[in-house]
């Protein structure tokens, strides 16, 4: 096998299963049809797997294209080794249910810590104003 830079060395890997990490925290697993220089992907027959705690669900997507900016994490599914199934597979609305929970959990959690952190004369900047300095 010769050496490839860059994302030309993923030549290798179209039409495999794949799973990317997105910037935002989503998961995304599917064939890779295409990639470009700039590391945009094209996925087919992808779906987008939530997890929450022990349970996971998928969510079909279909054709999904991806700006290379976005991409975390790009590895390849390996089909031919065992699951171990630690995860319960669950139905779509009630992973999406369980992450709704997660996410108001989470909230709740930040607006008590901002609270704390106001009761102790000391303010957080917002993320939006971190860029002007």
């Amino acid at each position: 096998m010769n050496y490839m830079p860059g994302t030309a060395s993923l030549i290798e890997d179209i039409d495999k299963k794949h799973l990317v990490l997105l910037r935002d925290g989503r998961t995304l697993i599917g064939i890779l049809r295409s990639i470009d220089q700039f590391a945009n992907l094209v996925l087919h027959q992808t779906v987008e797997r939530i997890h929450v705690g022990k349970k996971f669900g998928d969510i079909p997507r279909g054709i999904f294209v991806v700006r290379g900016e976005n991409v975390v994490l790009l590895g390849e599914v390996d089909l031919d080794k065992e699951c171990d199934q630690i995860l319960q597979r669950v139905s779509i609305e009630e992973i999406l249910e369980e992450q709704r929970v997660e996410q108001q959990a989470k909230q709740e959690s930040e607006k008590r810590k901002l609270q704390a952190v106001k009761e102790r004369g000391l303010s957080i900047p917002k993320a939006d104003t971190l860029d002007d300095f």
